[in-house]
């Protein structure tokens, strides 16, 4: 057995998230189970999942719309039911977090409340390569505003090797279009670098300009340790079927600051953002709710947020993010050292070497371009290791805390050396 093997191994066995990895359905690749990267994009089945599900269907079969209104889990409760895991999760006061929608409509909703371009206060900064679908979000926002995305959509350009953002470029770009700046809308982690950032800087930065501050948190959630409340964040949208494990187009999540809460923000109302004790007396005026809840729209998907109370359970079991982030810190750079000892002429790491600057994700350039990089891509896949692609030319690996181990990341380099050696 190589040392370095002999390393893995025990570092896996002194794991103390080791457990967790039993409570996951893990695909099978031939005989062998597969060996999953590709969390960031979506998380394996949390074995509690289906539980969780059937007791939804199972209360719908035996009450129909009387499962409404009874016991703990019926159906008015099931927001209620994951309000509190889901604001220690990512840092937040309880009445500032609530699961609804799906990314981008959250997103939208958020938009439309907090972009109010006036006084000349018009730009919406975003990063160099945001995700399509925020991009497009914020053009039509914009356009709906009867502005032109060429003038007052911004992108901040990479200036660092590999095409990561300093925070001193982030800094002058919101310096230089202060006074025009209405909204900085900024990822946690940006989805193709897999580059962290700092939420609270960029709040500071941002207010300072009188600007305000959302974040894109797809690949934070579940990721890192977020602190939204204490950030000062206006207000911030995720996905749930990344790190949160609640399965494939999963309920969303959206937090708003508790400052705006009851301030009398417009917003596109809906019957379920209604306040909640007069909501029955279908009385036409809106009453929104306090808090995130305000911003709801139709009734929630309770079918849709079982999964998430499993995963949720998971994430409190597990000791919330203190945990998970000492391991993925730990397994991400035991996957960063062995590429930089072994794969030094293969591999590119792009995201920065802090570990505060990046998640559990590292994005890969193959030395040789695309060509050669979808060649290592597919080879692997073949293997029973996978990763994605992103275009033009990255592979992300991201070693997820919860289910992914030691072992999991030496085979990775293992594979890839043997592919360069053929």
């Amino acid at each position: 057995m190589t040392q370095a093997r002999t390393h893995a191994l025990t570092l896996d066995a002194a794991d103390p998230l080791r457990p967790f990895r039993n409570e996951f359905l893990v695909p099978k690749h031939r005989d062998r189970e597969q060996v999953y990267f590709v969390g960031n994009s979506l998380g394996l089945q949390p074995r509690g999942a289906r539980a969780h599900v059937l007791e939804v269907l199972d209360k719908w079969a035996g009450e129909a719309v009387e499962g409404h209104f009874t016991g703990a889990t019926g159906g008015m409760n099931s927001p209620a039911l994951v309000r509190e895991p889901l604001a220690r999760l990512v840092g937040a006061l309880p009445g500032e977090v609530v699961a609804m929608n799906t990314l981008t409509v959250n997103l939208h909703l958020m938009l439309a409340s907090f972009y109010r371009p006036a006084a000349g206060r018009t730009v919406v900064l975003i990063e160099e390569g945001a995700f399509p679908s925020d991009r497009h979000a914020v053009e039509s926002q914009i356009r709906l505003h009867g502005l032109d995305p060429a003038t007052a959509l911004v992108e901040v350009q990479a200036d660092e090797p590999g095409g990561t953002i300093s925070m001193a470029a982030l800094e002058r770009a919101i310096a230089e279009h202060g006074p025009r700046l209405a909204l900085v809308l900024w990822p946690g982690v940006q989805y193709r670098t897999g580059q962290a950032f700092d939420l609270a800087e960029i709040t500071r930065l941002a207010h300072a300009q009188g600007a305000v501050a959302g974040f894109d948190l797809a690949h934070a959630v579940g990721n890192l340790p977020l602190a939204l409340h204490d950030s000062g964040a206006d207000f911030a949208v995720w996905c749930h079927y990344k790190y949160v494990n609640a399965g494939p187009g999963a309920v969303a999540g959206c937090f708003v600051h508790e400052r705006h809460g009851r301030s009398g923000l417009p917003r596109m109302a809906g019957w379920w953002g209604h306040d909640a004790a007069p909501r029955f007396r279908m009385a036409p005026e809106f009453v929104p709710a306090a808090g995130a809840e305000g911003w709801q729209l139709p009734t929630p998907p309770v079918l849709a947020l079982a999964p998430l109370r499993a995963s949720l359970e998971q994430f409190d079991r597990a000791g919330g993010m203190a945990g998970l982030r000492a391991k993925s810190e730990k397994i991400t750079g035991f996957l960063d050292a062995l590429i930089r000892q072994r794969l030094a002429g293969t591999l590119e790491i792009i995201p920065p070497a802090e570990p505060a600057r990046r998640g559990a994700q590292l994005s890969l350039r193959v030395a040789g371009g695309r060509e050669r990089g979808r060649e290592l891509f597919d080879y692997l896949r073949d293997t029973g290791i996978l990763g994605d692609w992103r275009e033009p030319d990255v592979i992300r690996i991201a070693p997820a805390p919860l289910y992914n181990r030691y072992a999991d990341v030496l085979r990775f380099v293992e594979e890839v050396e043997h592919w360069r050696g053929v």
